[in-house]
C-alpha cells in the first residue's frame, strides 16, 4: 500500500491533478478528523481541510519524502488548524460543543443507564473546555497523542518540535485536562 501511494504523490508532486485527488480522497476523513479534534467546531474544522489540501497542493513539491505524507500532510493540517483557532479567538468568540443538546438534558429517573449518560456528558463537557483552555501546541499534542495514537516522534516531525519538548506539551495538557475532569471523578468515586 506504501508503495502505490508513494508513487501518487511522486505523480502529484509531476503535477498529476488525478493522482492529488486520490490522495485528497483517501486522507480527507482523517485530515477532517484532526482539524475537528483541534478546532472543536465543525464549519471551522471544515474550512481546515479545505485549506489543508490547497497548501499542500500548492507545497507538494517540497514535501521530500523523508516521512510518511500522512505525517506531512498532519503537519499541515495541524498547523492550518491552529491558524484558523487564533483567526477565529480575535474575531469570534463564539462558544463551542460537542454535543449541546446532551449537556441540557436532564433525566427523570435515577435509571443506572442514565446516569451514565449524565456522567458521559458532563466528561464530554469538561474535555471541552479542558480542551480549549489548552494552548494549540498543547492541542495539537495531546489531540495527536491521545486521540490519534500517534508515538512522540512522530508527532514531533508534524509538530516541527523536538521529542523533549513534544513531550513537554503532552505532559502540561494531560495534567490541565486532569485538573478539568477531577471534580467530575472525585464525584464518581
Amino acid at each position: 500500500m506504501k508503495g502505490i501511494e508513494d508513487e501518487t504523490v511522486a505523480r502529484a508532486r509531476d503535477g498529476d491533478l488525478e493522482a492529488f485527488r486520490s490522495l485528497v480522497e483517501h486522507h480527507s476523513r482523517d485530515v477532517f478528523r484532526l482539524a475537528f479534534r483541534m478546532t472543536r467546531n465543525e464549519m471551522d474544522a471544515e474550512d481546515a481541510v479545505q485549506e489543508t489540501f490547497l497548501r499542500a497542493y500548492k507545497k507538494i513539491s517540497s514535501f521530500d519524502g523523508r516521512s510518511n505524507f500522512s505525517t506531512w500532510l498532519y503537519r499541515v493540517t495541524a498547523n492550518t488548524s491552529i491558524d484558523i483557532i487564533r483567526r477565529r479567538q480575535r474575531h469570534d468568540s463564539r462558544a463551542t460543543s460537542l454535543d449541546d443538546e446532551t449537556s441540557r438534558w436532564a433525566p427523570s429517573s435515577s435509571d443506572p443507564s442514565q446516569d451514565r449518560i449524565l456522567f458521559s456528558s458532563e466528561v464530554k463537557k469538561r474535555l471541552d473546555v479542558a480542551l480549549n483552555e489548552l494552548s494549540e501546541m498543547e492541542r495539537s499534542a495531546f489531540v495527536l497523542r491521545h486521540f490519534e495514537d500517534y508515538p512522540l516522534a512522530e508527532i514531533s516531525r508534524m509538530l516541527g518540535l523536538k521529542t523533549s519538548a513534544t513531550k513537554q506539551a503532552v505532559f502540561r495538557a494531560v495534567k490541565k485536562v486532569r485538573k478539568t475532569l477531577e471534580p467530575v471523578v472525585r464525584a464518581t468515586s
